[in-house]
């Protein structure tokens, strides 16, 4: 049984999965409309470390997230693994709002995995607190590596992105 609009069928959800600095992350593929090779990112002047810069995508211009450094990590060095991972999302909080997108940063991609999101643990108390309200849980994989779910919609609506969103 699927649950209205999420993608996500009796509590299981499949992920697409990438690394950042070592450790794996995972996102509903529901809320991915596309991986890149990495292109050149335009800095932008007077923002925070972790937005990395922009990208023109096909006439549009995609704001690009070292998520690295959003969640209290070192930068990200690009090198021929790392991709974007463009973000298709909503505003939970706005049932009119038109799908957004943005990209992150990250160092290279893993496999898709379909995850219990019923049986995700809490984040461990090593992650900063700014990083763990980022993460829907972590998840233990076949061989007892952690994954750890990213909230998109916590992500995309905390008061960091909010503050370099058009009308916050």
């Amino acid at each position: 049984m699927q649950a209205a609009g999420t993608g996500e069928v009796a509590g299981a959800a499949k992920l697409l999965c990438f690394f950042l600095g070592g450790q794996e992350y995972g996102a509903p593929i529901t809320e991915v409309k596309e991986t890149l090779l990495v292109k050149p990112i335009t800095p932008v002047f007077l923002t925070p470390p972790w937005l990395a810069g922009i990208i023109n995508l096909r006439g549009d211009v995609l704001a690009i997230i070292d998520l690295a450094q959003l969640l209290g990590q070192a930068p990200t060095a690009i090198n021929d693994d790392s991709r974007i991972v463009v973000l298709l999302w909503r505003d939970p909080e706005d049932d009119d709002a038109r799908p957004r997108l943005a990209g992150i940063l990250v160092d290279r991609m893993a496999e898709l995995r379909t995850v219990d999101l019923g049986a995700l643990e809490t984040p461990p108390a090593t992650l900063t607190p700014r990083g763990a309200e980022l993460l829907r849980g972590v998840a233990t994989v076949e061989d007892g590596a952690p994954l750890c779910v990213l909230d998109l919609p916590a992500l995309m609506t905390s008061e960091r992105m909010r503050a370099f969103q058009p009308n916050a």
